[in-house]
């Protein structure tokens, strides 16, 4: 039976050039900061939690704009390890993520609620009460 193989016209080419460049980078460890988020909605109000671990509140910016909420973080992480006057190793890791969704309702900016617990963003996020129609008596 022929056995069947996919054609890589740069493999003979350039072996190693152009396959690092399509494959996606990905980061480990320390480097690895990202904001993974979990956003549910209730009548009155949406409800968000975003994973941000090893970020200090002080580092964590939250803004609302309308209906569009955007969520920034930095990192700062250094860890050195001596033995007597000599170091052993030094790693540190400074980063910033930041992630913005759009909501399907505008969010009544001042009474916003947020907090930090274990790594856990929480974000209570009301909704703005619709205008409601005024009838104008004519006189």
């Amino acid at each position: 039976m022929p056995r069947m193989s996919v054609y890589d016209p740069f493999a003979e080419v350039f072996p190693e050039l152009f396959r690092s460049v399509l494959q996606p980078v990905r980061a480990t460890g320390a480097e690895a900061l990202e904001i993974k988020l979990d956003v549910k909605e209730s009548d009155s109000e949406y409800s968000v939690e975003a994973e941000m671990p090893g970020v200090k509140k002080e580092d964590i910016h939250v803004q609302i704009d309308g209906n569009r909420v955007a969520i920034q973080a930095e990192s700062k992480r250094e860890s050195e390890q001596k033995d007597g006057e000599r170091v052993l190793r030094s790693e540190r890791y400074y980063g910033s993520v930041a992630r913005s969704f759009t909501l399907a309702s505008e969010i009544d900016e001042s009474k916003v609620r947020a907090k930090i617990d274990n790594g856990v963003l929480s974000l209570a996020l009301p909704k703005k009460k619709a205008p409601t129609a005024k009838r104008i008596t004519v006189e």
